[in-house]
Formats: structure tokens, C-alpha cells, sequence
């Protein structure tokens, strides 16, 4: 009868359930004087962590973040310009909830990237949807949906994402249809959704960046428009991290 009720609490998709009923099993002592409301609660607590517990691996998966990274993590010994408070901030996820952006700009390896997927897997810890591109692969995707007739469904998928991350904004010129594409994604997501930019230029250098004044205006108006701004300074981090790493072999 164990077994059997532990085999439809697992056909019913209630895997925590069945975990923690094969727990109260195995150790009855424990759990023996308990009423049948107390212990249920407790298999129900489970059922819920563990679908919350499920939940944040799918979304973290989903995510395709570049490295990872999580905010207990995050460098503030070396000065960059950025404070514990700053992340503790922006880590409550508030400004998702909100819709609002975040531009995250500095010099190469001050931590740009780490910095904006620790923030991006915090998001996903709270429950919200994040896809991480760089700026290049997003609008070779794009180039391809049109290819193949995909391209309005791409853009609902990218609409829906509450979180999107895209990194290495302004490295290269971008070619008119690019322009299109990313007008229409900023479109789509005033007000509606977060997105995060990483970008080695200043933020007043984003506008000659994009190329095309009349599409500047409207990408940098949706973009800029309530956003939050870290703007990271110093030496590199990867050159740190190198350096540490020899003086250990020398050492």
C-alpha cells in the first residue's frame, strides 16, 4: 500500500510529496507524535519548496547566462565604483517588478558581465523569467527568423522575457535592419519588461553608436527612460586575477 501510494504521488507530478512521505516512513519516531494535519502541512511545504526549487533550475537553464555568477560572490575589495548597497538594491529585484532598465557600463574586465549575471540569477531566485544574449548572436537570431518565417514569433518570445540581458552593446556599427530590430524590441518592452545593457561606451556615446538619429532617439528614449545606472571604474579584473594567479605559482 506504501509503495503504491508512493507511486501515484509521483504519477501525479507530486515528487516533494512523495520524498517527504518516504522521509516520515523511514524515520516514524520522529514524526510519530504528530496529528494528520501536522503532517500533511509538512508534505505540503515540501511539495511547495521542491516546485519552487524546480522552478528556479528551469529558469536559471533557460537563462544561457555567460558565466556563473551570483551576487554573494561579487568583488568589492578592489574599487570600481560600485557599493554593497548598490546591489543590495537592485538584488530585492524591485526594478523588474517594475519594469524598469538597468546600464551597466565600463571598461574591458571590470566585471560588467559577471556583475550583470549575478544579478540576472538573482532574478531567476525570485521567480522571473531572464535570457541572456550578446548584442551580435541576438541580431544573427533575428537575421535568421526572417530567413526561415520566424520572426514575429521570436519577437513575442523576447517580448515575454522578463529579464533580458544583452551584453557587448556598441562594439560594432549597426547595420539598418539591426536598427529595426532592436527598435522594435525596445518597443515591445516599454513598460512592460526589464532590460539589462552591458556596454564598454558611456552612455553619451550610445547614440552615435546606434547611427541613424531618428531610430537613436526612439531606442535610447525606451532605454534610458527611468533606467538605473552603474558605471564601473578601475583596473581590469581579469588582469588582477592573473596576476594573483602567478604571484601564487611564484609563490
Amino acid at each position: 500500500m506504501t509503495t503504491q501510494t508512493l507511486t501515484q504521488l509521483r504519477q501525479l507530478k507530486l515528487g516533494g510529496m512523495a520524498h517527504a512521505l518516504q522521509t516520515q516512513l523511514e524515520q516514524v519516531g520522529t514524526y510519530e507524535g504528530l496529528s494528520f494535519i501536522e503532517r500533511l502541512d509538512l508534505l505540503l511545504e515540501q511539495e511547495n519548496l521542491s516546485r519552487d526549487q524546480r522552478k528556479q533550475a528551469r529558469l536559471i537553464r533557460q537563462a544561457r547566462f555567460k558565466l556563473g555568477a551570483s551576487v554573494q560572490a561579487i568583488d568589492y575589495q578592489h574599487p570600481r565604483n560600485i557599493t554593497q548597497t548598490q546591489i543590495a538594491r537592485l538584488a530585492q529585484s524591485d526594478w523588474i517588478h517594475r519594469a524598469q532598465n538597468l546600464l551597466i557600463t565600463g571598461p574591458c574586465g571590470s566585471g560588467k558581465t559577471y556583475l550583470a549575471c549575478a544579478l540576472g540569477h538573482n532574478a531567476c531566485l525570485h521567480g522571473y523569467s531572464v535570457r541572456y544574449y550578446r548584442l551580435s548572436r541576438l541580431l544573427l537570431e533575428l537575421t535568421q527568423a526572417k530567413a526561415d518565417g520566424s520572426y514575429h514569433k521570436q519577437l513575442k518570445l523576447l517580448a515575454k522575457v522578463q529579464l533580458l540581458v544583452i551584453d557587448d552593446w556598441g562594439l560594432e556599427p549597426l547595420k539598418p535592419a539591426h536598427r529595426n530590430d532592436l527598435m522594435e524590441i525596445m518597443d515591445d518592452r516599454h513598460g512592460h519588461a526589464s532590460t539589462l545593457m552591458i556596454s564598454q561606451l558611456p552612455t553619451d556615446q550610445w547614440y552615435a553608436s546606434i547611427g541613424d538619429n531618428t531610430l537613436a532617439d526612439a531606442i535610447l528614449d525606451r532605454l534610458m527612460h527611468n533606467a538605473h545606472r552603474l558605471q564601473l571604474k578601475g583596473e581590469s579584473m581579469r588582469k588582477r586575477m592573473a596576476e594573483l594567479t602567478e604571484d601564487e605559482h611564484l609563490g
